[in-house]
């Protein structure tokens, strides 16, 4: 697939600024903060495999999504790239630092833990089918996730009988699979340039681990935003702008 297909370009002049998704999102999903962000440099966002345009094979381990955040950063040929992740997303920003230190600059992490092993797809599983898919219309999807409404009607598609999710639940499956049985505290070790780690208080993660990533990494700082649930850039938008910006600032003036 064309590389500009699994690329959406926000605008905006100056480093790159690559954004990475959660599990089940896609690319478009940061709107609202790629608008904030353009004056900080060219931002655009990827559509992880199995996500959004992007393609629907596999394999899904993470070093895959971890090359194709790489492969997107010298695709555009503007330099290291400020790579900002939510969740899943923080964890292919991770993986992309240490394994081509020379191509990113900088990582935000917002709400990812390393160490999730045990963890069970089988609940995810139950919550998934309680959805009434196919959703009726754009309507039907934001009032049944409430203040998530928004952003999942950028998560799905429509099709003849109704919305669907972009994605399918048994690739989403296997790739959150892979977190239940690996840890990545030897990935998170190799990060060498400055980390940003933006913790929800209400967040799924382990407690604790996000402050260790933070306090692991060489130049790494680590904020908690109380009362935010996992995607803290839409639960506490101000909070999470501003603790961001603020780390932009001063990795921009270096």
């Amino acid at each position: 697939m064309d590389r500009r297909d699994t690329v959406v370009d926000f605008g905006g002049e100056g480093p790159p600024i690559v954004l990475l998704h959660g599990l089940m999102g896609r690319a478009r999903t940061w709107w609202p903060v790629a608008q904030w962000l353009k004056p900080y440099g060219h931002v655009v966002a990827l559509d992880a495999a199995g996500h959004g345009r992007a393609a629907k094979t596999g394999p899904w381990h993470t070093e895959r999504f971890v090359d194709d955040v790489l492969d997107t950063i010298r695709w555009l040929d503007e330099g290291p790239a400020i790579v900002i992740g939510h969740s899943m997303g923080g964890l292919h920003a991770w993986g992309a630092a240490a394994t081509a230190p020379e191509l990113v600059r900088a990582v935000v992490s917002e709400d990812m833990a390393p160490d999730q092993v045990g963890k069970s797809v089988d609940e995810w599983r139950s919550y998934f089918d309680s959805w009434p898919v196919p959703f009726e219309s754009l309507a039907h999807v934001r009032a049944f996730f409430g203040d998530l409404g928004d952003y999942f009607t950028e998560c799905v598609v429509e099709r003849e009988d109704g919305f669907h999710l972009a994605a399918e639940l048994e690739n989403l499956y296997e790739i959150a699979g892979e977190w239940g049985v690996r840890d990545y505290w030897s990935i998170v070790d190799k990060v060498g340039c400055p980390l940003l780690v933006v913790e929800g208080g209400r967040g799924s993660m382990p407690p604790g681990q996000q402050a260790e990533v933070a306090a692991r990494a060489v130049d790494g700082r680590h904020v908690e935003v109380p009362g935010a649930h996992h995607v803290v850039h839409l639960a506490a938008p101000r909070a999470y702008r501003g603790a961001v910006e603020a780390f932009l600032s001063e990795v921009l003036s270096r």
